[in-house]
């Protein structure tokens, strides 16, 4: 089972653009105009000849905050798998990107830190695209918006019409005016607040599960002053993650991105009740005792205000094995599952989502019926982030609790312990687990057991 897990996430990762798209499509509509909507657009182009977002924001030309994505002004970094990905969807992207003020970071001037100790380098070519998430949001939208297929309308959507068990239309308020719009084929991408299953339950079809983690989080976020330019920068992407008691003032994570405009944004979270770095003196209080580049890069004239952030849970909506579902409509993104965004994975994902999408529509999908083939092979990229962001919160808060947890579920939080130690001296082992943090390769390659056997050997003084 895990090899054909392992096989189709490589094939969703690995996907291109179809060389003879089939035109499927009058018209297909997107709910929800960020990242994940974007992205869903772009594939959709593919098989409509109209592609609508409809979207309640104005969208600025120029990278703007959205009242619509509230966690925008946090830390954003484009994973490897979504930065290739997109790429290949959007030649040019990444230079757009660059050319605007993203910084690429690669094996060199990429730092992971447990407890301080910093992880091996691998001679693994990826690269982290890092910059702050309107100017990445504006650059997607930029290319995907050049496509005639894709236009925007301006609405609040309130609604769907069904015709035959089939979404047929979308109604949404454009200045207080109802409007009606008629579609082949629907994307939600309405984020965390989807009403979505509101609607479904309005019409008596099956409404997805919803699955809670709860695990508080606070982040403090700002941005610095960097004088050192891109090209001698040693670090420009740092991540550290520390156990309990060993970050300063409470603090779990610490990151520090290089970005546009000569700047640094700089992130410190905590769980539960711990909420550090709320005020500039604590902020540079903290950061001058984490290890590595955080000190220096918080010590620069800050540039903007602190801002804080914060997340009660970490949600999943399962939309496999619904009896009644309407057909000609998918779910995307935050709308299917929203995690602890300090892994980066949220942008990575989106992606892979827009992967799935496309690989259901180049199959000969019966459009009749529920989208059930997508909603599988998205089901899988999900349980992957799920793994990595969720089951690490997971475990934390069980040991800060005392928590009492299953045998297997012991055995298998020992064995990746075991791994994530090994990245510190085993450069095999941290390229296995990198791939997986960076969404590249599924966590179940983690189970190779020549991985495993390296890394208990590494973590227990027997490697050689």
């Amino acid at each position: 089972m895990s090899e054909i897990l392992t096989s189709v996430f490589d094939r969703l990762v690995d996907a291109r653009p179809p060389a003879e798209p089939t035109v499927l499509f009058e018209t297909a509509t997107v709910l929800g105009g960020s990242i994940a909507g974007l992205l869903a657009a772009r594939v959709l182009a593919d098989h409509a000849r109209r592609v609508v977002i409809v979207e309640r924001d104005e969208l600025p030309s120029t990278p703007q905050p959205r009242p619509g994505t509230p966690q925008d002004q946090q830390v954003h970094t484009l994973l490897p798998a979504g930065q290739r990905w997109i790429e290949r969807w959007l030649p040019g992207f990444t230079q757009v990107a660059v050319d605007r003020g993203a910084v690429l970071s690669g094996p060199g001037t990429t730092s992971t830190a447990f407890d301080g100790h910093r992880q091996v380098r691998t001679d693994t070519d990826f690269w982290l695209l890092v910059a702050g998430r309107p100017l990445l949001e504006a650059c997607l939208r930029e290319q995907v918006l050049a496509r005639p297929e894709v236009s925007v309308v301006r609405g609040r959507v309130t609604g769907l019409r069904f015709r035959d068990d089939a979404v047929s239309a979308v109604t949404y308020l454009d200045d207080d005016r109802e409007r009606v719009l008629a579609t082949d084929f629907t994307v939600d991408a309405t984020g965390r607040a989807s009403r979505l299953p509101a609607w479904l339950r309005e019409h008596a079809f099956d409404q997805p599960r919803l699955e809670r983690l709860t695990a508080p989080i606070n982040y403090a976020t700002a941005l610095f002053r960097r004088d050192e330019p891109t090209s001698e920068l040693e670090i420009a992407c740092a991540l550290g993650l520390f156990s309990p008691g060993h970050g300063a003032g409470g603090v779990s994570v610490a990151a520090a991105n290089a970005i546009e405009d000569d700047q640094w944004i700089v992130m410190l979270m905590g769980y539960d009740d711990s909420r550090p770095g709320r005020t500039l003196d604590e902020f540079r209080e903290i950061t001058a005792q984490l290890p590595g580049v955080f000190g220096r890069a918080a010590g620069g004239p800050i540039t903007r205000e602190i801002l804080t952030y914060h997340q009660e849970e970490s949600r999943l909506r399962d939309f496999t094995g619904l009896r009644r579902f309407p057909a000609r409509l998918v779910s995307v993104g935050d709308a299917v599952a929203s995690f602890n965004p300090i892994y980066g994975q949220g942008m990575s994902s989106a992606a892979l989502h827009g992967s799935c999408l496309s690989a259901h529509l180049t199959g000969g999908p019966d459009l009749s019926a529920p989208a059930t083939g997508f909603f599988e092979l998205q089901r899988m990229v999900v349980d992957a982030a799920w793994a990595i962001s969720a089951g690490g919160d997971a475990e934390r808060l069980d040991a800060v609790h005392g928590t009492e947890v299953p045998a297997e579920v012991s055995r298998q939080r020992q064995i990746l312990r075991q791994i994530i130690g090994a990245t510190l001296s085993d450069p095999v082992v941290a390229e296995a687990f990198n791939n997986v943090s960076y969404m590249l390769r599924h966590p179940a390659t983690l189970a190779d057991p020549a991985i495993v056997e390296r890394a208990v050997a590494a973590t227990t003084g027997a490697a050689g």
